[in-house]
């Protein structure tokens, strides 16, 4: 049955101006998106992303007091479960723009264009975390974190793949060994090209907004470097480093390496907040 139908309404209170059966509906990893005309809904999948709702909240608190050059999603307000027929929520500012279409990238110009955003966009976040407020709000990434994240894989994730599965999980694993601990930048740790809007202007795409900063943390650059790539390919990914300041002591190893984890990180999430569809889906190369 359609979202739109069993929370109809929960949407229509929060959505006023938008008819239950017109809204636009999106599926995240974590949340069910329901798009309005000027507001959006966040509905948990899991109990475990509904106790994540106020971290995420003060997040994007944080994001909305810098300057970016771009927008995130502003929390309007956030609701808890009052009774049978209500789920947690959140409201957040609508961004206009849509994502990238993968046969928009097939124009020099375009390509050119997409590349210098997003390199304006990363130092942007490379800038944001210097700011003594923003490291305040924004979790750090832990200097164990790739070791605990092997670990939790091989206990949590090898009973449920294949031997061949386990010895491909390894060789993933083993790559992240020795990774330097770096916590530099703000990190989105989602950027692939679902959660980044555009308006088009004389031909041209203009990026106006990053959505869904689930995953922010001061962290390595390199994790929203390896989503680009995954995201719009190698030639995009190259055109966007020639262009940033990066010091590349290493980095596109672990970009490599971040990269061959994201199936990974997806199974985790998903088997920690049993949520069976992502799991199956992070793990269908592994079985």
């Amino acid at each position: 049955m359609s979202i739109r139908t069993t929370h109809r309404a929960l949407l229509s209170r929060l959505l006023p101006n938008d008819k239950p059966d017109g809204l636009a509906v999106r599926q995240g990893q974590f949340h069910i998106v329901v798009i309005g005309s000027d507001r959006v809904v966040c509905l948990p999948r899991t109990r475990a992303a509904a106790t994540r709702l106020p971290e995420r909240v003060a997040a994007l608190h944080a994001l909305a007091g810098l300057d970016l050059g771009f927008r995130t999603p502003e929390p309007l307000f956030q609701g808890s479960a009052h009774g049978a027929d209500e789920v947690p929520f959140l409201v957040l500012s609508r961004i206009p723009g849509e994502p990238l279409k993968s046969d928009t990238l097939n124009d020099a110009q375009v390509v050119d264009t997409v590349a210098a955003q997003y390199a304006t966009l990363l130092s942007a976040l490379a800038r944001a975390g210097t700011d003594e407020t923003v490291r305040a709000v924004l979790p750090q990434a832990a200097e164990s974190r790739w070791r605990r994240f092997a670990e939790n894989v091989r206990a949590e994730l090898f009973q449920l793949m294949s031997d061949s599965g386990r010895l491909r999980a390894e060789r993933e694993l083993a790559a992240l060994d020795r990774f330097p601990h770096v916590t530099r930048a703000v990190v989105h740790g989602d950027l692939g090209a679902e959660n980044v809007l555009w308006e088009w202007t004389h031909g041209l795409p203009h990026l106006s907004g990053v959505l869904d900063w689930d995953d922010v943390t001061l962290s390595d650059p390199a994790e929203d470097l390896a989503a680009i790539g995954a995201s719009y390919g190698r030639e995009l990914l190259e055109r966007v480093l020639a262009l940033g300041s990066w010091s590349n002591h290493g980095l596109l190893t672990r970009i490599a390496a971040i990269r061959g984890t994201f199936a990974l990180q997806q199974a985790l999430y998903a088997i920690r907040d049993g949520d069976e569809e992502e799991l199956a889906d992070g793990l269908a190369d592994y079985r």
